[in-house]
């Protein structure tokens, strides 16, 4: 493995560093979660014209044929800076699609989410929370020419400002009868409601009253939705992880500058032993976290995804993200727990992103099941 990255990588992550700090300075972030719709259009636009939304796809549909590690290190940086907005939900749609789906929807959606002119949200969890086949209840029922999907999902990402939803739904009371649908987010019966959360990242509840969808939208085999679900998992996992080791990043970094201009008993706190100590594992694990990112973003891109080392990295990330906001509120004292502070910010998206993909309980579990415990 070799993580050197390329002359373009550099120039992706400088440029993509240069225009969050920009764009997305940490007044912009305050205000865009207040903000109804969550993001800002205007700077959704300009990502679309620098590349981004179609970062890994291939030209002819509008992308820039960039790899997986390409999206990971533009992950990164998102994270680093924290850029509210429907990025991550509209790319871990994306992605499937571009795997699964047919001629006639590649060409029709990718260049929509290419061009900036869609967005897309992950529509699997249900009232019991996780990511198991058995848990998906919503129907998608035969009609004539079309499917009927009825059921409510819930903690869907950014559905409020969502052009498109891609629903699993059952089938069949069978074990793989699950598929994946492409549902118009403006259909009849469709409805949204934001979820209120700490992270204030526009989680929603998205109910289906015998919402039509065209058999057309039937994303890959009818009877392989959960299949596609596992792929989404594993992609949108690291890329979660790589937002955290971001902010894990830009968390560090802050807090050791502080540690150098608090001053007290006529010395930087940085010069004592114990907030020394505590910079030191707080780097370790950071460091620790981004090459868990890379080794798995690496595999995903040369066509050799681990799912041991992929579980590896999501069950570690979140005790990472926790354990560095928290360390570096110790060493900022009360004023890094407050809102106005830039380390409270960080903070309050580690429970989002912990459970964001599934919780490190179920990613633990996939590791234990790798190792054949």
């Amino acid at each position: 493995m070799d993580f050197k990255l390329s002359e373009d990588q550099e120039m992706l992550r400088s440029l993509a560093r240069d225009f969050l700090t920009k764009e997305c300075p940490k007044a912009k972030v305050r205000e865009l979660e207040n903000d109804e719709k969550g993001y800002d259009p205007r700077m959704w636009q300009k990502m679309a014209e620098l590349g981004w939304l179609g970062l890994v796809f291939p030209e002819n549909y509008g992308g820039t044929g960039g790899t997986f590690l390409d999206l990971v290190l533009l992950m990164e940086e998102i994270g680093k800076n924290i850029l509210p907005g429907p990025f991550f939900s509209t790319t871990v749609c994306a992605l499937p699609i571009l795997e699964y789906g047919n001629e006639w929807q590649k060409a029709k959606f990718l260049p929509q989410v290419a061009n900036g002119t869609a967005i897309w949200a992950l529509a699997v969890i249900e009232t019991l929370g996780g990511y198991k086949a058995s848990e998906i209840k919503a129907s998608a029922r035969v009609g004539d020419g079309h499917y009927i999907i009825e059921g409510t999902k819930l903690f869907v990402p950014n559905a409020n400002v969502a052009n498109h939803l891609l629903v699993a739904a059952r089938t069949s009371e069978d074990a793989e009868g699950v598929a994946m649908f492409i549902v118009d987010a403006n259909s009849a019966g469709v409805e949204v409601e934001v979820i209120p959360t700490i992270a204030q990242d526009k989680q929603c509840q998205v109910t289906f009253n015998r919402v039509e969808v065209p058999e057309g939208n039937v994303l890959g085999d009818v009877g392989g939705g959960w299949d596609i679900v596992e792929f989404i998992l594993d992609r949108a996992a690291i890329l979660k992880c790589a937002e955290v080791s971001g902010g894990c990043q830009a968390v560090v970094e802050m807090t050791n500058a502080y540690a150098k201009d608090r001053v007290q008993f006529d010395k930087p706190i940085g010069s004592f032993q114990a907030i020394q100590h505590r910079l030191v594992d707080m780097f370790v694990n950071a460091e620790g976290l981004q090459y868990l990112v890379y080794q798995a973003a690496w595999e995903i891109s040369t066509g050799f995804p681990s799912r041991l080392h992929t579980s590896l990295v999501k069950a570690k990330a979140g005790e990472v993200y926790q354990r560095t906001c928290l360390d570096a509120i110790k060493i900022h004292g009360a004023t890094g727990f407050t809102k106005e502070h830039d380390v409270g910010l960080y903070f309050r998206r580690v429970k989002a992103s912990e459970f964001a993909m599934g919780d490190s309980d179920l990613w633990e579990e996939r590791v234990a099941a790798e190792l054949g415990l």
